[in-house]
């Protein structure tokens, strides 16, 4: 019976208390112009809608709408038809490629049959940004749009301004979302433009198919890695940017899928669990008897029995309250009836007992709630450890399959070079046994020139390419090998070295300047120094010394009467006692010096000494 009344119980629970869980609906809008009637047609828009599009079908969203070249009306009406269907959406997302514009900081979508030949026709033939996001405003989790209409604006080229004041701006203007749970991406941050490559689907576009169906990664962290794609893509030419802010939780646009479990993995004590919990939904005493008949020991049982206590304290507390309430009846109507005074003091007095044992049981119901809540929080640490340790184990076996499998790709790989590097080696001694020493391998003039024309990308050659590959462009290669770290033969213009040279997406060989000059990004300039100075060795700019005046040589006859009266003058006391003379003339040795005499006897020469 215990058995029998504790299911119809857990059944009532789940009939009362729970439901089926609903799936998030996600809505998406993405539209693509590039069939501009006043402007040249684009060639990517139509491309990038078709690919996100489909992107966003595999990702499983239940609406997807995909719009190519609208114009003014039915780009409206396409507007109007999403709105609907986002007020029912938990993630409405719009996608939009094309021509934008930036008008006194407001931003502007242009349909295809914009001609927009004032300023004044913005208003009237493109739509503003804000009627696209009310178009998401009634999505209850997510509001999402991404707009690839950064590009370079031909509008604003031909566009006549009534006021001379009115700012048209390059890109789209910085925006900062005022609904809450809102993001709004540019392919390229505010006041720039955005590249559409060299490829059928811009740099942005690709990125944001590779990123954002990543089953369980957050719209930031995805959009983050997409800005990097583009930087890297680009070569950091085009950076694209995010405005509007989230809540702390992780906010995917695929959520993750649920992981199968191998095999059976459940624990025994799940559907103790899982019954213990429903009593705990019901909280009456039949239920927790009902859940102690089927299940008597373990740690459930003493948390059950923890509950029994708590109820059981109240039951206790209601009683004694009840009783208390009688006393004070029995004690007002012996009032009333005006019974004697000792009627009277023993029903005070039993009053005043009711009321202590009602205080006792009160306390008594606290302290079996105390207990219960501290048996229920230790219950909760308990399942968090095992629900660790299980995540633990999970994140343990899926690192092992990881490093097992990577290891796997590396030793195939290392497998497969050295069975290329034996297959080129044997093929190498099959050439070299049939053919030649001397004979070298034949490389087309043409793609010599092309060898050659990377080499000037890269600023390793400053000849032009001509195709003759003689010591200019031997040097050059020579030069890529040592500033690259690559071993290629300086004597041929190889289809290899020709590869690894593209693989470089800007210069490798530094600028040299000649002397005079210096380097001012790709190009030398000519070094200009100010008034007095000039170009040292050094190739800085240096004070000119001032010129010296030149020394005349005297007449002889009248430098030897000078040194003859000289010597026969009385000298004045010095130091030393000496005199120094040369050919200007005679003078005291400084102190600290002497004269010593080099030479012959016949030619002695008087040299001055300092210490």
């Amino acid at each position: 019976m215990g058995a029998l009344r504790f299911s119809v119980l857990l059944i009532s629970a789940i009939t009362l208390g729970s439901a089926p869980a609903q799936a998030e609906r996600r809505v998406a809008l993405v539209i693509g112009n590039s069939a501009y009637k006043s402007v040249p047609r684009l060639a990517n828009p139509v491309n990038d809608a078709t690919l996100v599009g489909s992107m966003f079908k595999k990702a499983g969203f239940d609406v997807v709408d995909t719009k190519l070249d609208l114009s003014v009306v039915d780009m409206r009406k396409a507007l109007r038809e999403f709105g609907v269907k986002a007020r029912d959406a938990d993630v409405a997302v719009i996608y939009y490629a094309g021509h934008g514009i930036e008008l006194d900081g407001n931003n502007y979508l242009i349909p295809t049959d914009a001609a927009l030949e004032t300023d004044t026709d913005v208003f009237d033939e493109t739509f503003p940004l804000d009627r696209v996001l009310f178009a998401i405003e009634p999505a209850k989790q997510l509001r999402l749009v991404i707009l690839d209409a950064c590009r370079d604006n031909p509008f604003a080229k031909t566009m006549k301004r009534t006021v001379a004041s009115r700012a048209i701006g390059r890109g789209l203007a910085k925006i900062e979302p005022t609904s809450p749970n809102t993001m709004i991406a540019f392919a390229a941050k505010a006041g720039s433009t955005a590249s559409d490559g060299d490829s059928k689907n811009s740099p942005f576009s690709t990125a944001l198919v590779e990123r954002l169906p990543t089953p369980g990664l957050d719209l930031r962290k995805a959009f983050g890695f997409v800005r990097d794609d583009v930087l890297k893509n680009t070569g950091y030419k085009q950076e694209p940017y995010v405005y509007g802010s989230l809540g702390g939780d992780d906010v995917p646009l695929v959520p993750t899928k649920p992981a199968v479990a191998p095999g059976p993995q459940a624990s025994p004590l799940d559907a103790i669990r899982r019954d213990y919990e429903l009593a705990l939904q019901l909280g009456t005493r039949d239920g927790w008897e009902a859940f102690l008949g089927q299940f008597p020991d373990g740690f459930y049982a003493n948390l059950a029995r923890g509950q029994l206590n708590k109820i059981a304290a109240e039951e206790t507390r209601a009683a004694a309250a009840d009783k208390a309430r009688q006393a004070e009846d029995e004690k007002a109507r012996l009032t009333v009836d005006h019974a004697k005074k000792a009627e009277q003091d023993k029903a005070a007095a039993a009053a005043k007992i009711a009321e202590d044992s009602r205080l006792a049981a009160e306390k008594a119901k606290q302290v079996e709630e105390a207990k219960a809540v501290a048996a229920e929080q230790r219950r909760k640490v308990a399942e968090a450890a095992v629900a660790n340790a299980l995540a633990d184990k999970q994140a343990a076996e899926k690192a092992l399959a990881e490093r097992i499998a990577s290891d796997k790709a590396v030793a195939e790989l290392a497998a497969k070079q050295a069975a290329d590097k034996q297959a080129s080696a044997n093929a190498e001694q099959k050439i070299a046994a049939i053919a030649p020493a001397s004979t070298p391998l034949a490389i087309s003039p043409q793609t010599t020139k092309l060898v050659q024309s990377e080499l000037r990308r890269v600023g390793c050659l400053t000849a032009s390419a001509d195709g003759d590959w003689n010591a200019s462009s031997q040097r050059s290669l020579t030069l890529f090998n040592k500033y690259a770290g690559t071993r290629f033969d300086s004597k041929l213009a190889s289809l290899d070295a020709l590869d690894a040279i593209k693989g470089k997406p800007g210069r490798v060989c530094p600028l040299v300047c000649d002397r005079g000059s210096r380097a001012d990004g790709d190009t030398c300039v000519k070094i200009a120094c100010r008034v007095g100075y000039r170009v040292n060795d050094d190739n800085e700019c240096e004070k000119m010394p001032d010129k010296k005046p030149i020394a005349t040589r005297d007449d002889s006859r009248k430098r030897d009467a000078d040194r003859k009266q000289a010597e026969s003058q009385a000298s004045k006391p010095q130091a030393s006692g000496q005199i120094y003379c040369s050919s200007a003339g005679c003078r005291p040795v400084g102190r600290g010096c002497h004269i010593v005499k080099t030479g012959a006897a016949q030619e002695q020469f008087q040299r001055e000494v300092c210490n």
